[in-house]
C-alpha cells in the first residue's frame, strides 16, 4: 500500500451521474479502481454504468462499505457534499470541485476539525486528486502518465503534476503516488501534511514539491522537511515566478499578496532548508535522478 488510496480502496462518487461525474467515473473504472456505487438525489435504486445509485452517503457506505468519496457536484452544493460525506464516516474525500465560495469552505473546515471519532481527511477542493499508480486513481489525472515506482508528488497544479509524473517516468524512477492538494485558499489537507504522508511511506524514496505563488504553505512545509532532519530528498518547483503583485493568477489562492508570497521567497526558503529547487519545470525529472544517483 501507498499513500491514501491503493487497489482494495473502495470509491463513491458524488454527483454521479452528471456529466463530469460519468466521464471520470468511466475512467476510474478503466484504470482498475473499484467505484462501487455513486450518489445523486432522487436517482436512488438506478444503475449508472452499471454500478448501484443512491440518494445518500449514509445508505451508499451502508450498502457497499465505500471508505474513499470522490465529489463532482456543482459549486453551490459542493460544501454541502463534502460535509455528508464525512458525516456518514467516509475516511478520504476527494474534491474535485472549482469554485466553491470560500465562507462555505470556512464552515467545512470547521465542520471537519470538529469532526466525530472518526476525522475524515479531505483533498481538494479545486484539485485534480490523488493516484497510487497501477492501483487506484481517485481523480481527473491521465493514469497512462503515472508508471510505477518510489517518488511521490504533492502539487498545488494539476498540470503540473502531470508534467512531473511524466517527467519522473522517462527519467527511469516512477511514482509511487501522486496527491493534488488544490490551489483554492482554503484546502484540506495542506502541503506539509501531504510531504509528511511521504516522509513516513516506506513505498516512497524522493519526493517531487511542486507550489506556487500565494499564502504560507510551502515555507512550513520546508521548514518541517529540515526540522524532521531532510530523510527523504525532495526537489521543489514554485510557479508563479514572473507574476505581478495583488493580481490572481489561475488559482484562487495565488496571489502575491507580501514580500513571503513570491516565488523568489519561496524558493529562497526552500534551498535554505535542503530542498533542491529548480527554476523551470523542465528539470524535475532529470534533477530527481540526479539526487537519487547522488544518494544511492
Amino acid at each position: 500500500m501507498s499513500v491514501l488510496v491503493n487497489k482494495h480502496s473502495k470509491i463513491l462518487v458524488q454527483g454521479f451521474t452528471g456529466t463530469e461525474g460519468t466521464f471520470h467515473a468511466t475512467q476510474m473504472i478503466e484504470y482498475g479502481t473499484d467505484v462501487v456505487g455513486g450518489v445523486t438525489p432522487n436517482k436512488g435504486d438506478t444503475l449508472h454504468l452499471n454500478k448501484p445509485v443512491f440518494n445518500t452517503v449514509a445508505n451508499a457506505v451502508n450498502k457497499t462499505g465505500a471508505d474513499v468519496s470522490i465529489i463532482f457536484v456543482p459549486p453551490a452544493f459542493a460544501a454541502d457534499a463534502i460535509m455528508e460525506a464525512a458525516d456518514a464516516g467516509i475516511a478520504l474525500i476527494v474534491c474535485i470541485t472549482e469554485g466553491i465560495p470560500v465562507q462555505d469552505m470556512v464552515k467545512v473546515k470547521n465542520f471537519l476539525s470538529s469532526s466525530n471519532e472518526k476525522p475524515s481527511r479531505l483533498i481538494g477542493p479545486n484539485c485534480p486528486g490523488v493516484i497510487t499508480a497501477d492501483e487506484c486513481k481517485v481523480g481527473i489525472m491521465p493514469g497512462f502518465i503515472f508508471k510505477k515506482g518510489r517518488i511521490g508528488i504533492v502539487s498545488k497544479s494539476g498540470t503540473l503534476t502531470y508534467e512531473a509524473a511524466d517527467q519522473v517516468a522517462k527519467a527511469g524512477l516512477g511514482i509511487s503516488s501522486a496527491i493534488g492538494i488544490g490551489g483554492d485558499p482554503i484546502i484540506g489537507t495542506t502541503t506539509k501534511e501531504a510531504v509528511e504522508l511521504f516522509m513516513n511511506d516506506p513505498e516512497t524514496d524522493g519526493i517531487v514539491m511542486i507550489g506556487e505563488i500565494g499564502g504560507g504553505m510551502e515555507a512550513e512545509a520546508a521548514n518541517w522537511i529540515k526540522k524532521s532532519g531532510n530523510k527523504k530528498p525532495v526537489v521543489g518547483f514554485i510557479a508563479g515566478q514572473t507574476a505581478p503583485p495583488g493580481r490572481r493568477m489561475g488559482h484562487a489562492g495565488a496571489i502575491v499578496g507580501g514580500a513571503d508570497d513570491t516565488a523568489a521567497a519561496k524558493m529562497k526558503i526552500l534551498a535554505e532548508c535542503g530542498i533542491h529547487v529548480v527554476a523551470s519545470p523542465a528539470d524535475i525529472g532529470k534533477t530527481m535522478a540526479e539526487v537519487m544517483r547522488s544518494k544511492a
